[in-house]
Parts: C-alpha cells; structure tokens; sequence
C-alpha cells in the first residue's frame, strides 16, 4: 500500500524519537541541512497548502545513518497512525530565546523535546466544566480529560472525584490520609472539604483542560 504524505513525516518523526534525537538533529546526523525536516519545510505555498514530499535521496541517508533497512522504515511509516501523538515542548524559558521558532512561529532547533499526548483508552474520559469553583483555572465550559486509571494521587494534583452520593467534582488535593481526602478550589469563595475515601467510587487526575 502507497504511504501517505502525513505517514511519511510521522515515520520521520518517530525514527528521530527512536534514536533519542530531534528532526533537525536527524537530518544532521544525515548530511543533511537541519532544517531539512523542520514542520515548515514540509507543506508549500497555496490554498490549500501544497504537500512537500522528503526527497528519495533524503530517506536513503537517513536509513544509512540509523541502519534501519527499508522494510522497517515501511513498518514504521504504516505504524505511524497508531502511535500517541506527539507535540514539541520547550521550557518558557528557552522560548525567549532565539532560535527556536522559524519565521512562521514554527517549532526549529534542537532544544525542542517531545510531549505525548494521552492516547485514547478505557480509563480516560472527558467532562465539561460547570460552576466557578476552580476558576480561573478552569473556567464553566472548559473541558478536562480524566485519567482514571492514575496509580498515584498526590497532594497538589488535580483531580475529579465521584462520590457515592453522586457527585463529579473537580478539585485539588489539599491533603491525603488513610481515611480522608481533603479538596480544596482555587476560588477562595469555596472552603476545602474532607470527603471520606469510604465515600469515594473513584479519583482521576486531570491531564489536560481545553479552553
């Protein structure tokens, strides 16, 4: 089956993770230009913007420098809709700083780490914020996805609580003990409120909130 324009790029992508480096540092490792695979270089001018292609000559290199044959860059590439998205991450810091961004605000360089974003499972949900009680943190009509499945909860952590009385609350933890869970809001409006973990069905860290 022909690999498509975004499987090859995400084959790209996911051989330079592979190797515990950036797209620009692959492209180096190559001969290559660093910004060979930058995410700018990879569509053209025109509505809609025109798909650019990684050139022949640019994959052979980068299977040499990697010692991935052809049949396993094919996997990879085939694979690559099924692995967890991914997005580039930079400390606030260093983003103040020159060459980290391209001319279109793109993400350059090889300071840039990788953050995963949660793949889709059984334990993870999502639910809309309702009332003020976490603002401006989150705000009515944000929507948080939940981690059910969360090993660990610790103190500080954001979290959605279902009780045996009905309730879906989301709050922070204030405090842990063998027997209690202290909640606390950031709107100061609300006081911290101990709920008995004997009254809790279940307790999801919040991972992501959509404004």
């Amino acid at each position: 089956m022909p690999l498509s324009h975004a499987q090859l790029w995400k084959a790209i992508d996911g051989l330079a993770r592979r190797e515990g480096i950036s797209a620009s540092a692959l492209a180096r490792r190559a001969g290559l230009d660093a910004t060979s695979f930058n995410p700018s270089k990879r569509f053209g001018p025109g509505d809609p913007p025109r798909p650019r292609w990684p050139s022949t000559e640019s994959l052979t290199r980068i299977l040499a420098a990697t010692g991935l044959s052809l049949g396993e860059f094919a996997a990879l590439a085939h694979d690559a809709t099924a692995r967890p998205s991914t997005v580039p991450m930079l400390g606030m810091a260093q983003a103040g700083q020159d060459g980290f961004f391209d001319d279109a605000g793109l993400p350059v360089g090889d300071g840039w780490e990788q953050t995963e974003l949660p793949r889709p499972r059984d334990g993870l949900l999502s639910l809309r914020i309702i009332g003020d009680s976490m603002a401006p943190l989150y705000r009515e009509g944000d929507r948080v996805i939940v981690d059910r499945e969360a090993t660990e909860v610790r103190k500080g952590d954001r979290v959605v609580v279902r009780t045996t009385g009905g309730e879906t609350l989301a709050k922070e933890v204030a405090a842990l003990t063998g027997r209690t869970v202290t909640l606390a809001s950031v709107n100061p409006a609300y006081p911290p409120r101990a709920v008995a973990r004997r009254d809790i069905l279940w307790m999801g860290r919040i991972l992501w909130v959509s404004q």
